[in-house]
């Protein structure tokens, strides 16, 4: 199993290169692995100081379970993943069945901050994009997607979200393979990982 790392600041296009890089192969050879799926299960906080947690921090992710699971696929076995709810900040008592594929891509903005993870990557990826873009995604998408207002987006953007990406995330872009800037707008960027994809899927 070929495994992809595709890392990135919050908001720098990520979920876009997966998503179209996807779109090329809908079949089951090609899976991925979000990193937010495995963010570690906070039912013992409360609600109101779960919503405090810092995302953007790696405490914030079980990343044992992360790489048990995938070293766990890549010896041809299946895992149940874990879900988990932004708006509760807690996972669910369900979790979805991944089974193993020729290729797997693992997303999310701090899989290339944990050395063992690092080691379970053949190909780290780093999507790049300026600071206003990714605060511009990071407003619309929280407004959109997690319940958020303008005014909280903002707050936490400057208490946590770029602290953590200046601390954290920026730096562990010196172990990328390969940098697209530009996030899901670089299609030659794409085209790459789809073209190493495709090779692998023929050759193996």
């Amino acid at each position: 199993m070929l495994t992809v790392g595709i890392a990135g600041g919050t908001g720098s296009g990520k979920t876009t290169v997966v998503r179209k890089v996807m779109e090329k192969f809908p079949n089951e050879n090609v899976i991925v692995i979000p990193q937010d799926s495995y963010y570690k299960d906070n039912g013992h906080i409360p609600l109101e100081e779960r919503q405090k947690i810092n995302f953007d921090h790696p405490d914030s992710l079980e990343f044992n379970l992360l790489c048990d699971h995938l070293d766990t696929l890549r010896r041809g076995y299946p895992v149940e993943m874990p879900v988990y709810s932004y708006l509760t900040c807690l996972r669910s008592p369900e979790t979805i069945t991944v089974r193993p594929a020729r290729v797997a891509l693992v997303e999310g903005i701090l899989i290339l901050t944990d050395p063992h993870l690092r080691e379970l990557l053949d190909i780290k990826v780093f999507v790049d994009a300026d600071a206003d873009d990714r605060l511009g995604r990071v407003i619309m998408r929280d407004i959109a997607e997690r319940g958020r207002s303008v005014l909280k987006v903002l707050e936490r953007y400057h208490d946590t979200v770029k602290p953590s990406h200046l601390q954290f995330i920026e730096p562990s872009k010196r172990y990328a393979d390969i940098i697209i800037p530009g996030g899901g707008e670089n299609q030659v960027g794409i085209e790459m990982l789809v073209s190493i994809i495709e090779r692998h899927l023929q050759t193996n």
